[in-house]
């Protein structure tokens, strides 16, 4: 397994890449929903995979959470990513601060492919992300494809 599929595995609650959860996170990583480095500005928004991808490319992880750090560093979460990307302390996150910085249409597109009502989404997602984003980054930094090729 690797490391994207690891650090989700063991992020979520259960464990599981096939819970609603996982599947909401890898949309938010793999699922080109913020239209930045990893698809094309003119491209429409991608349906949201019904499950993770086992061993995604490592350009779409790379280009996908640097696209997530974008959309909540932008989203007023700063503070909060850089305590997630870097060393020491996950600082917490609130929900309702995590649906202002990711938006209604992507909450709306999560919430329908994972059936999960966008409150018990943000809920676990709010206790998720810090953990899967810190894994993700284990040198304090966003990865190069080099760095995830390694593991």
């Amino acid at each position: 397994m690797g490391m994207f599929d690891d650090t989700v595995k063991n992020s979520v609650p259960g464990g599981s890449l096939a819970t609603p959860i996982a599947v909401a996170v890898g949309a938010l990583i793999l699922g080109k929903l913020f239209g930045g480095s990893s698809s094309q500005a003119s491209a429409p928004p991608q349906p949201i995979p019904a499950q993770i991808p086992v061993n995604p490319p490592t350009t779409s992880v790379v280009g996908g959470l640097g696209d997530l750090i974008g959309k909540l560093t932008n989203g007023g979460l700063g503070q909060q990513v850089n305590s997630w990307v870097g060393h020491g302390p996950n600082e917490p996150v609130q929900p309702g601060q995590l649906g202002g910085a990711l938006g209604g249409g992507i909450l709306d597109q999560l919430s329908k492919s994972t059936g999960l009502s966008q409150q018990e989404l943000l809920n676990q997602l709010a206790l998720a992300l810090p953990a899967v984003i810190n894994g993700l980054t284990p040198k304090g930094r966003v990865p190069t494809v080099a760095d995830l090729e390694q593991k």
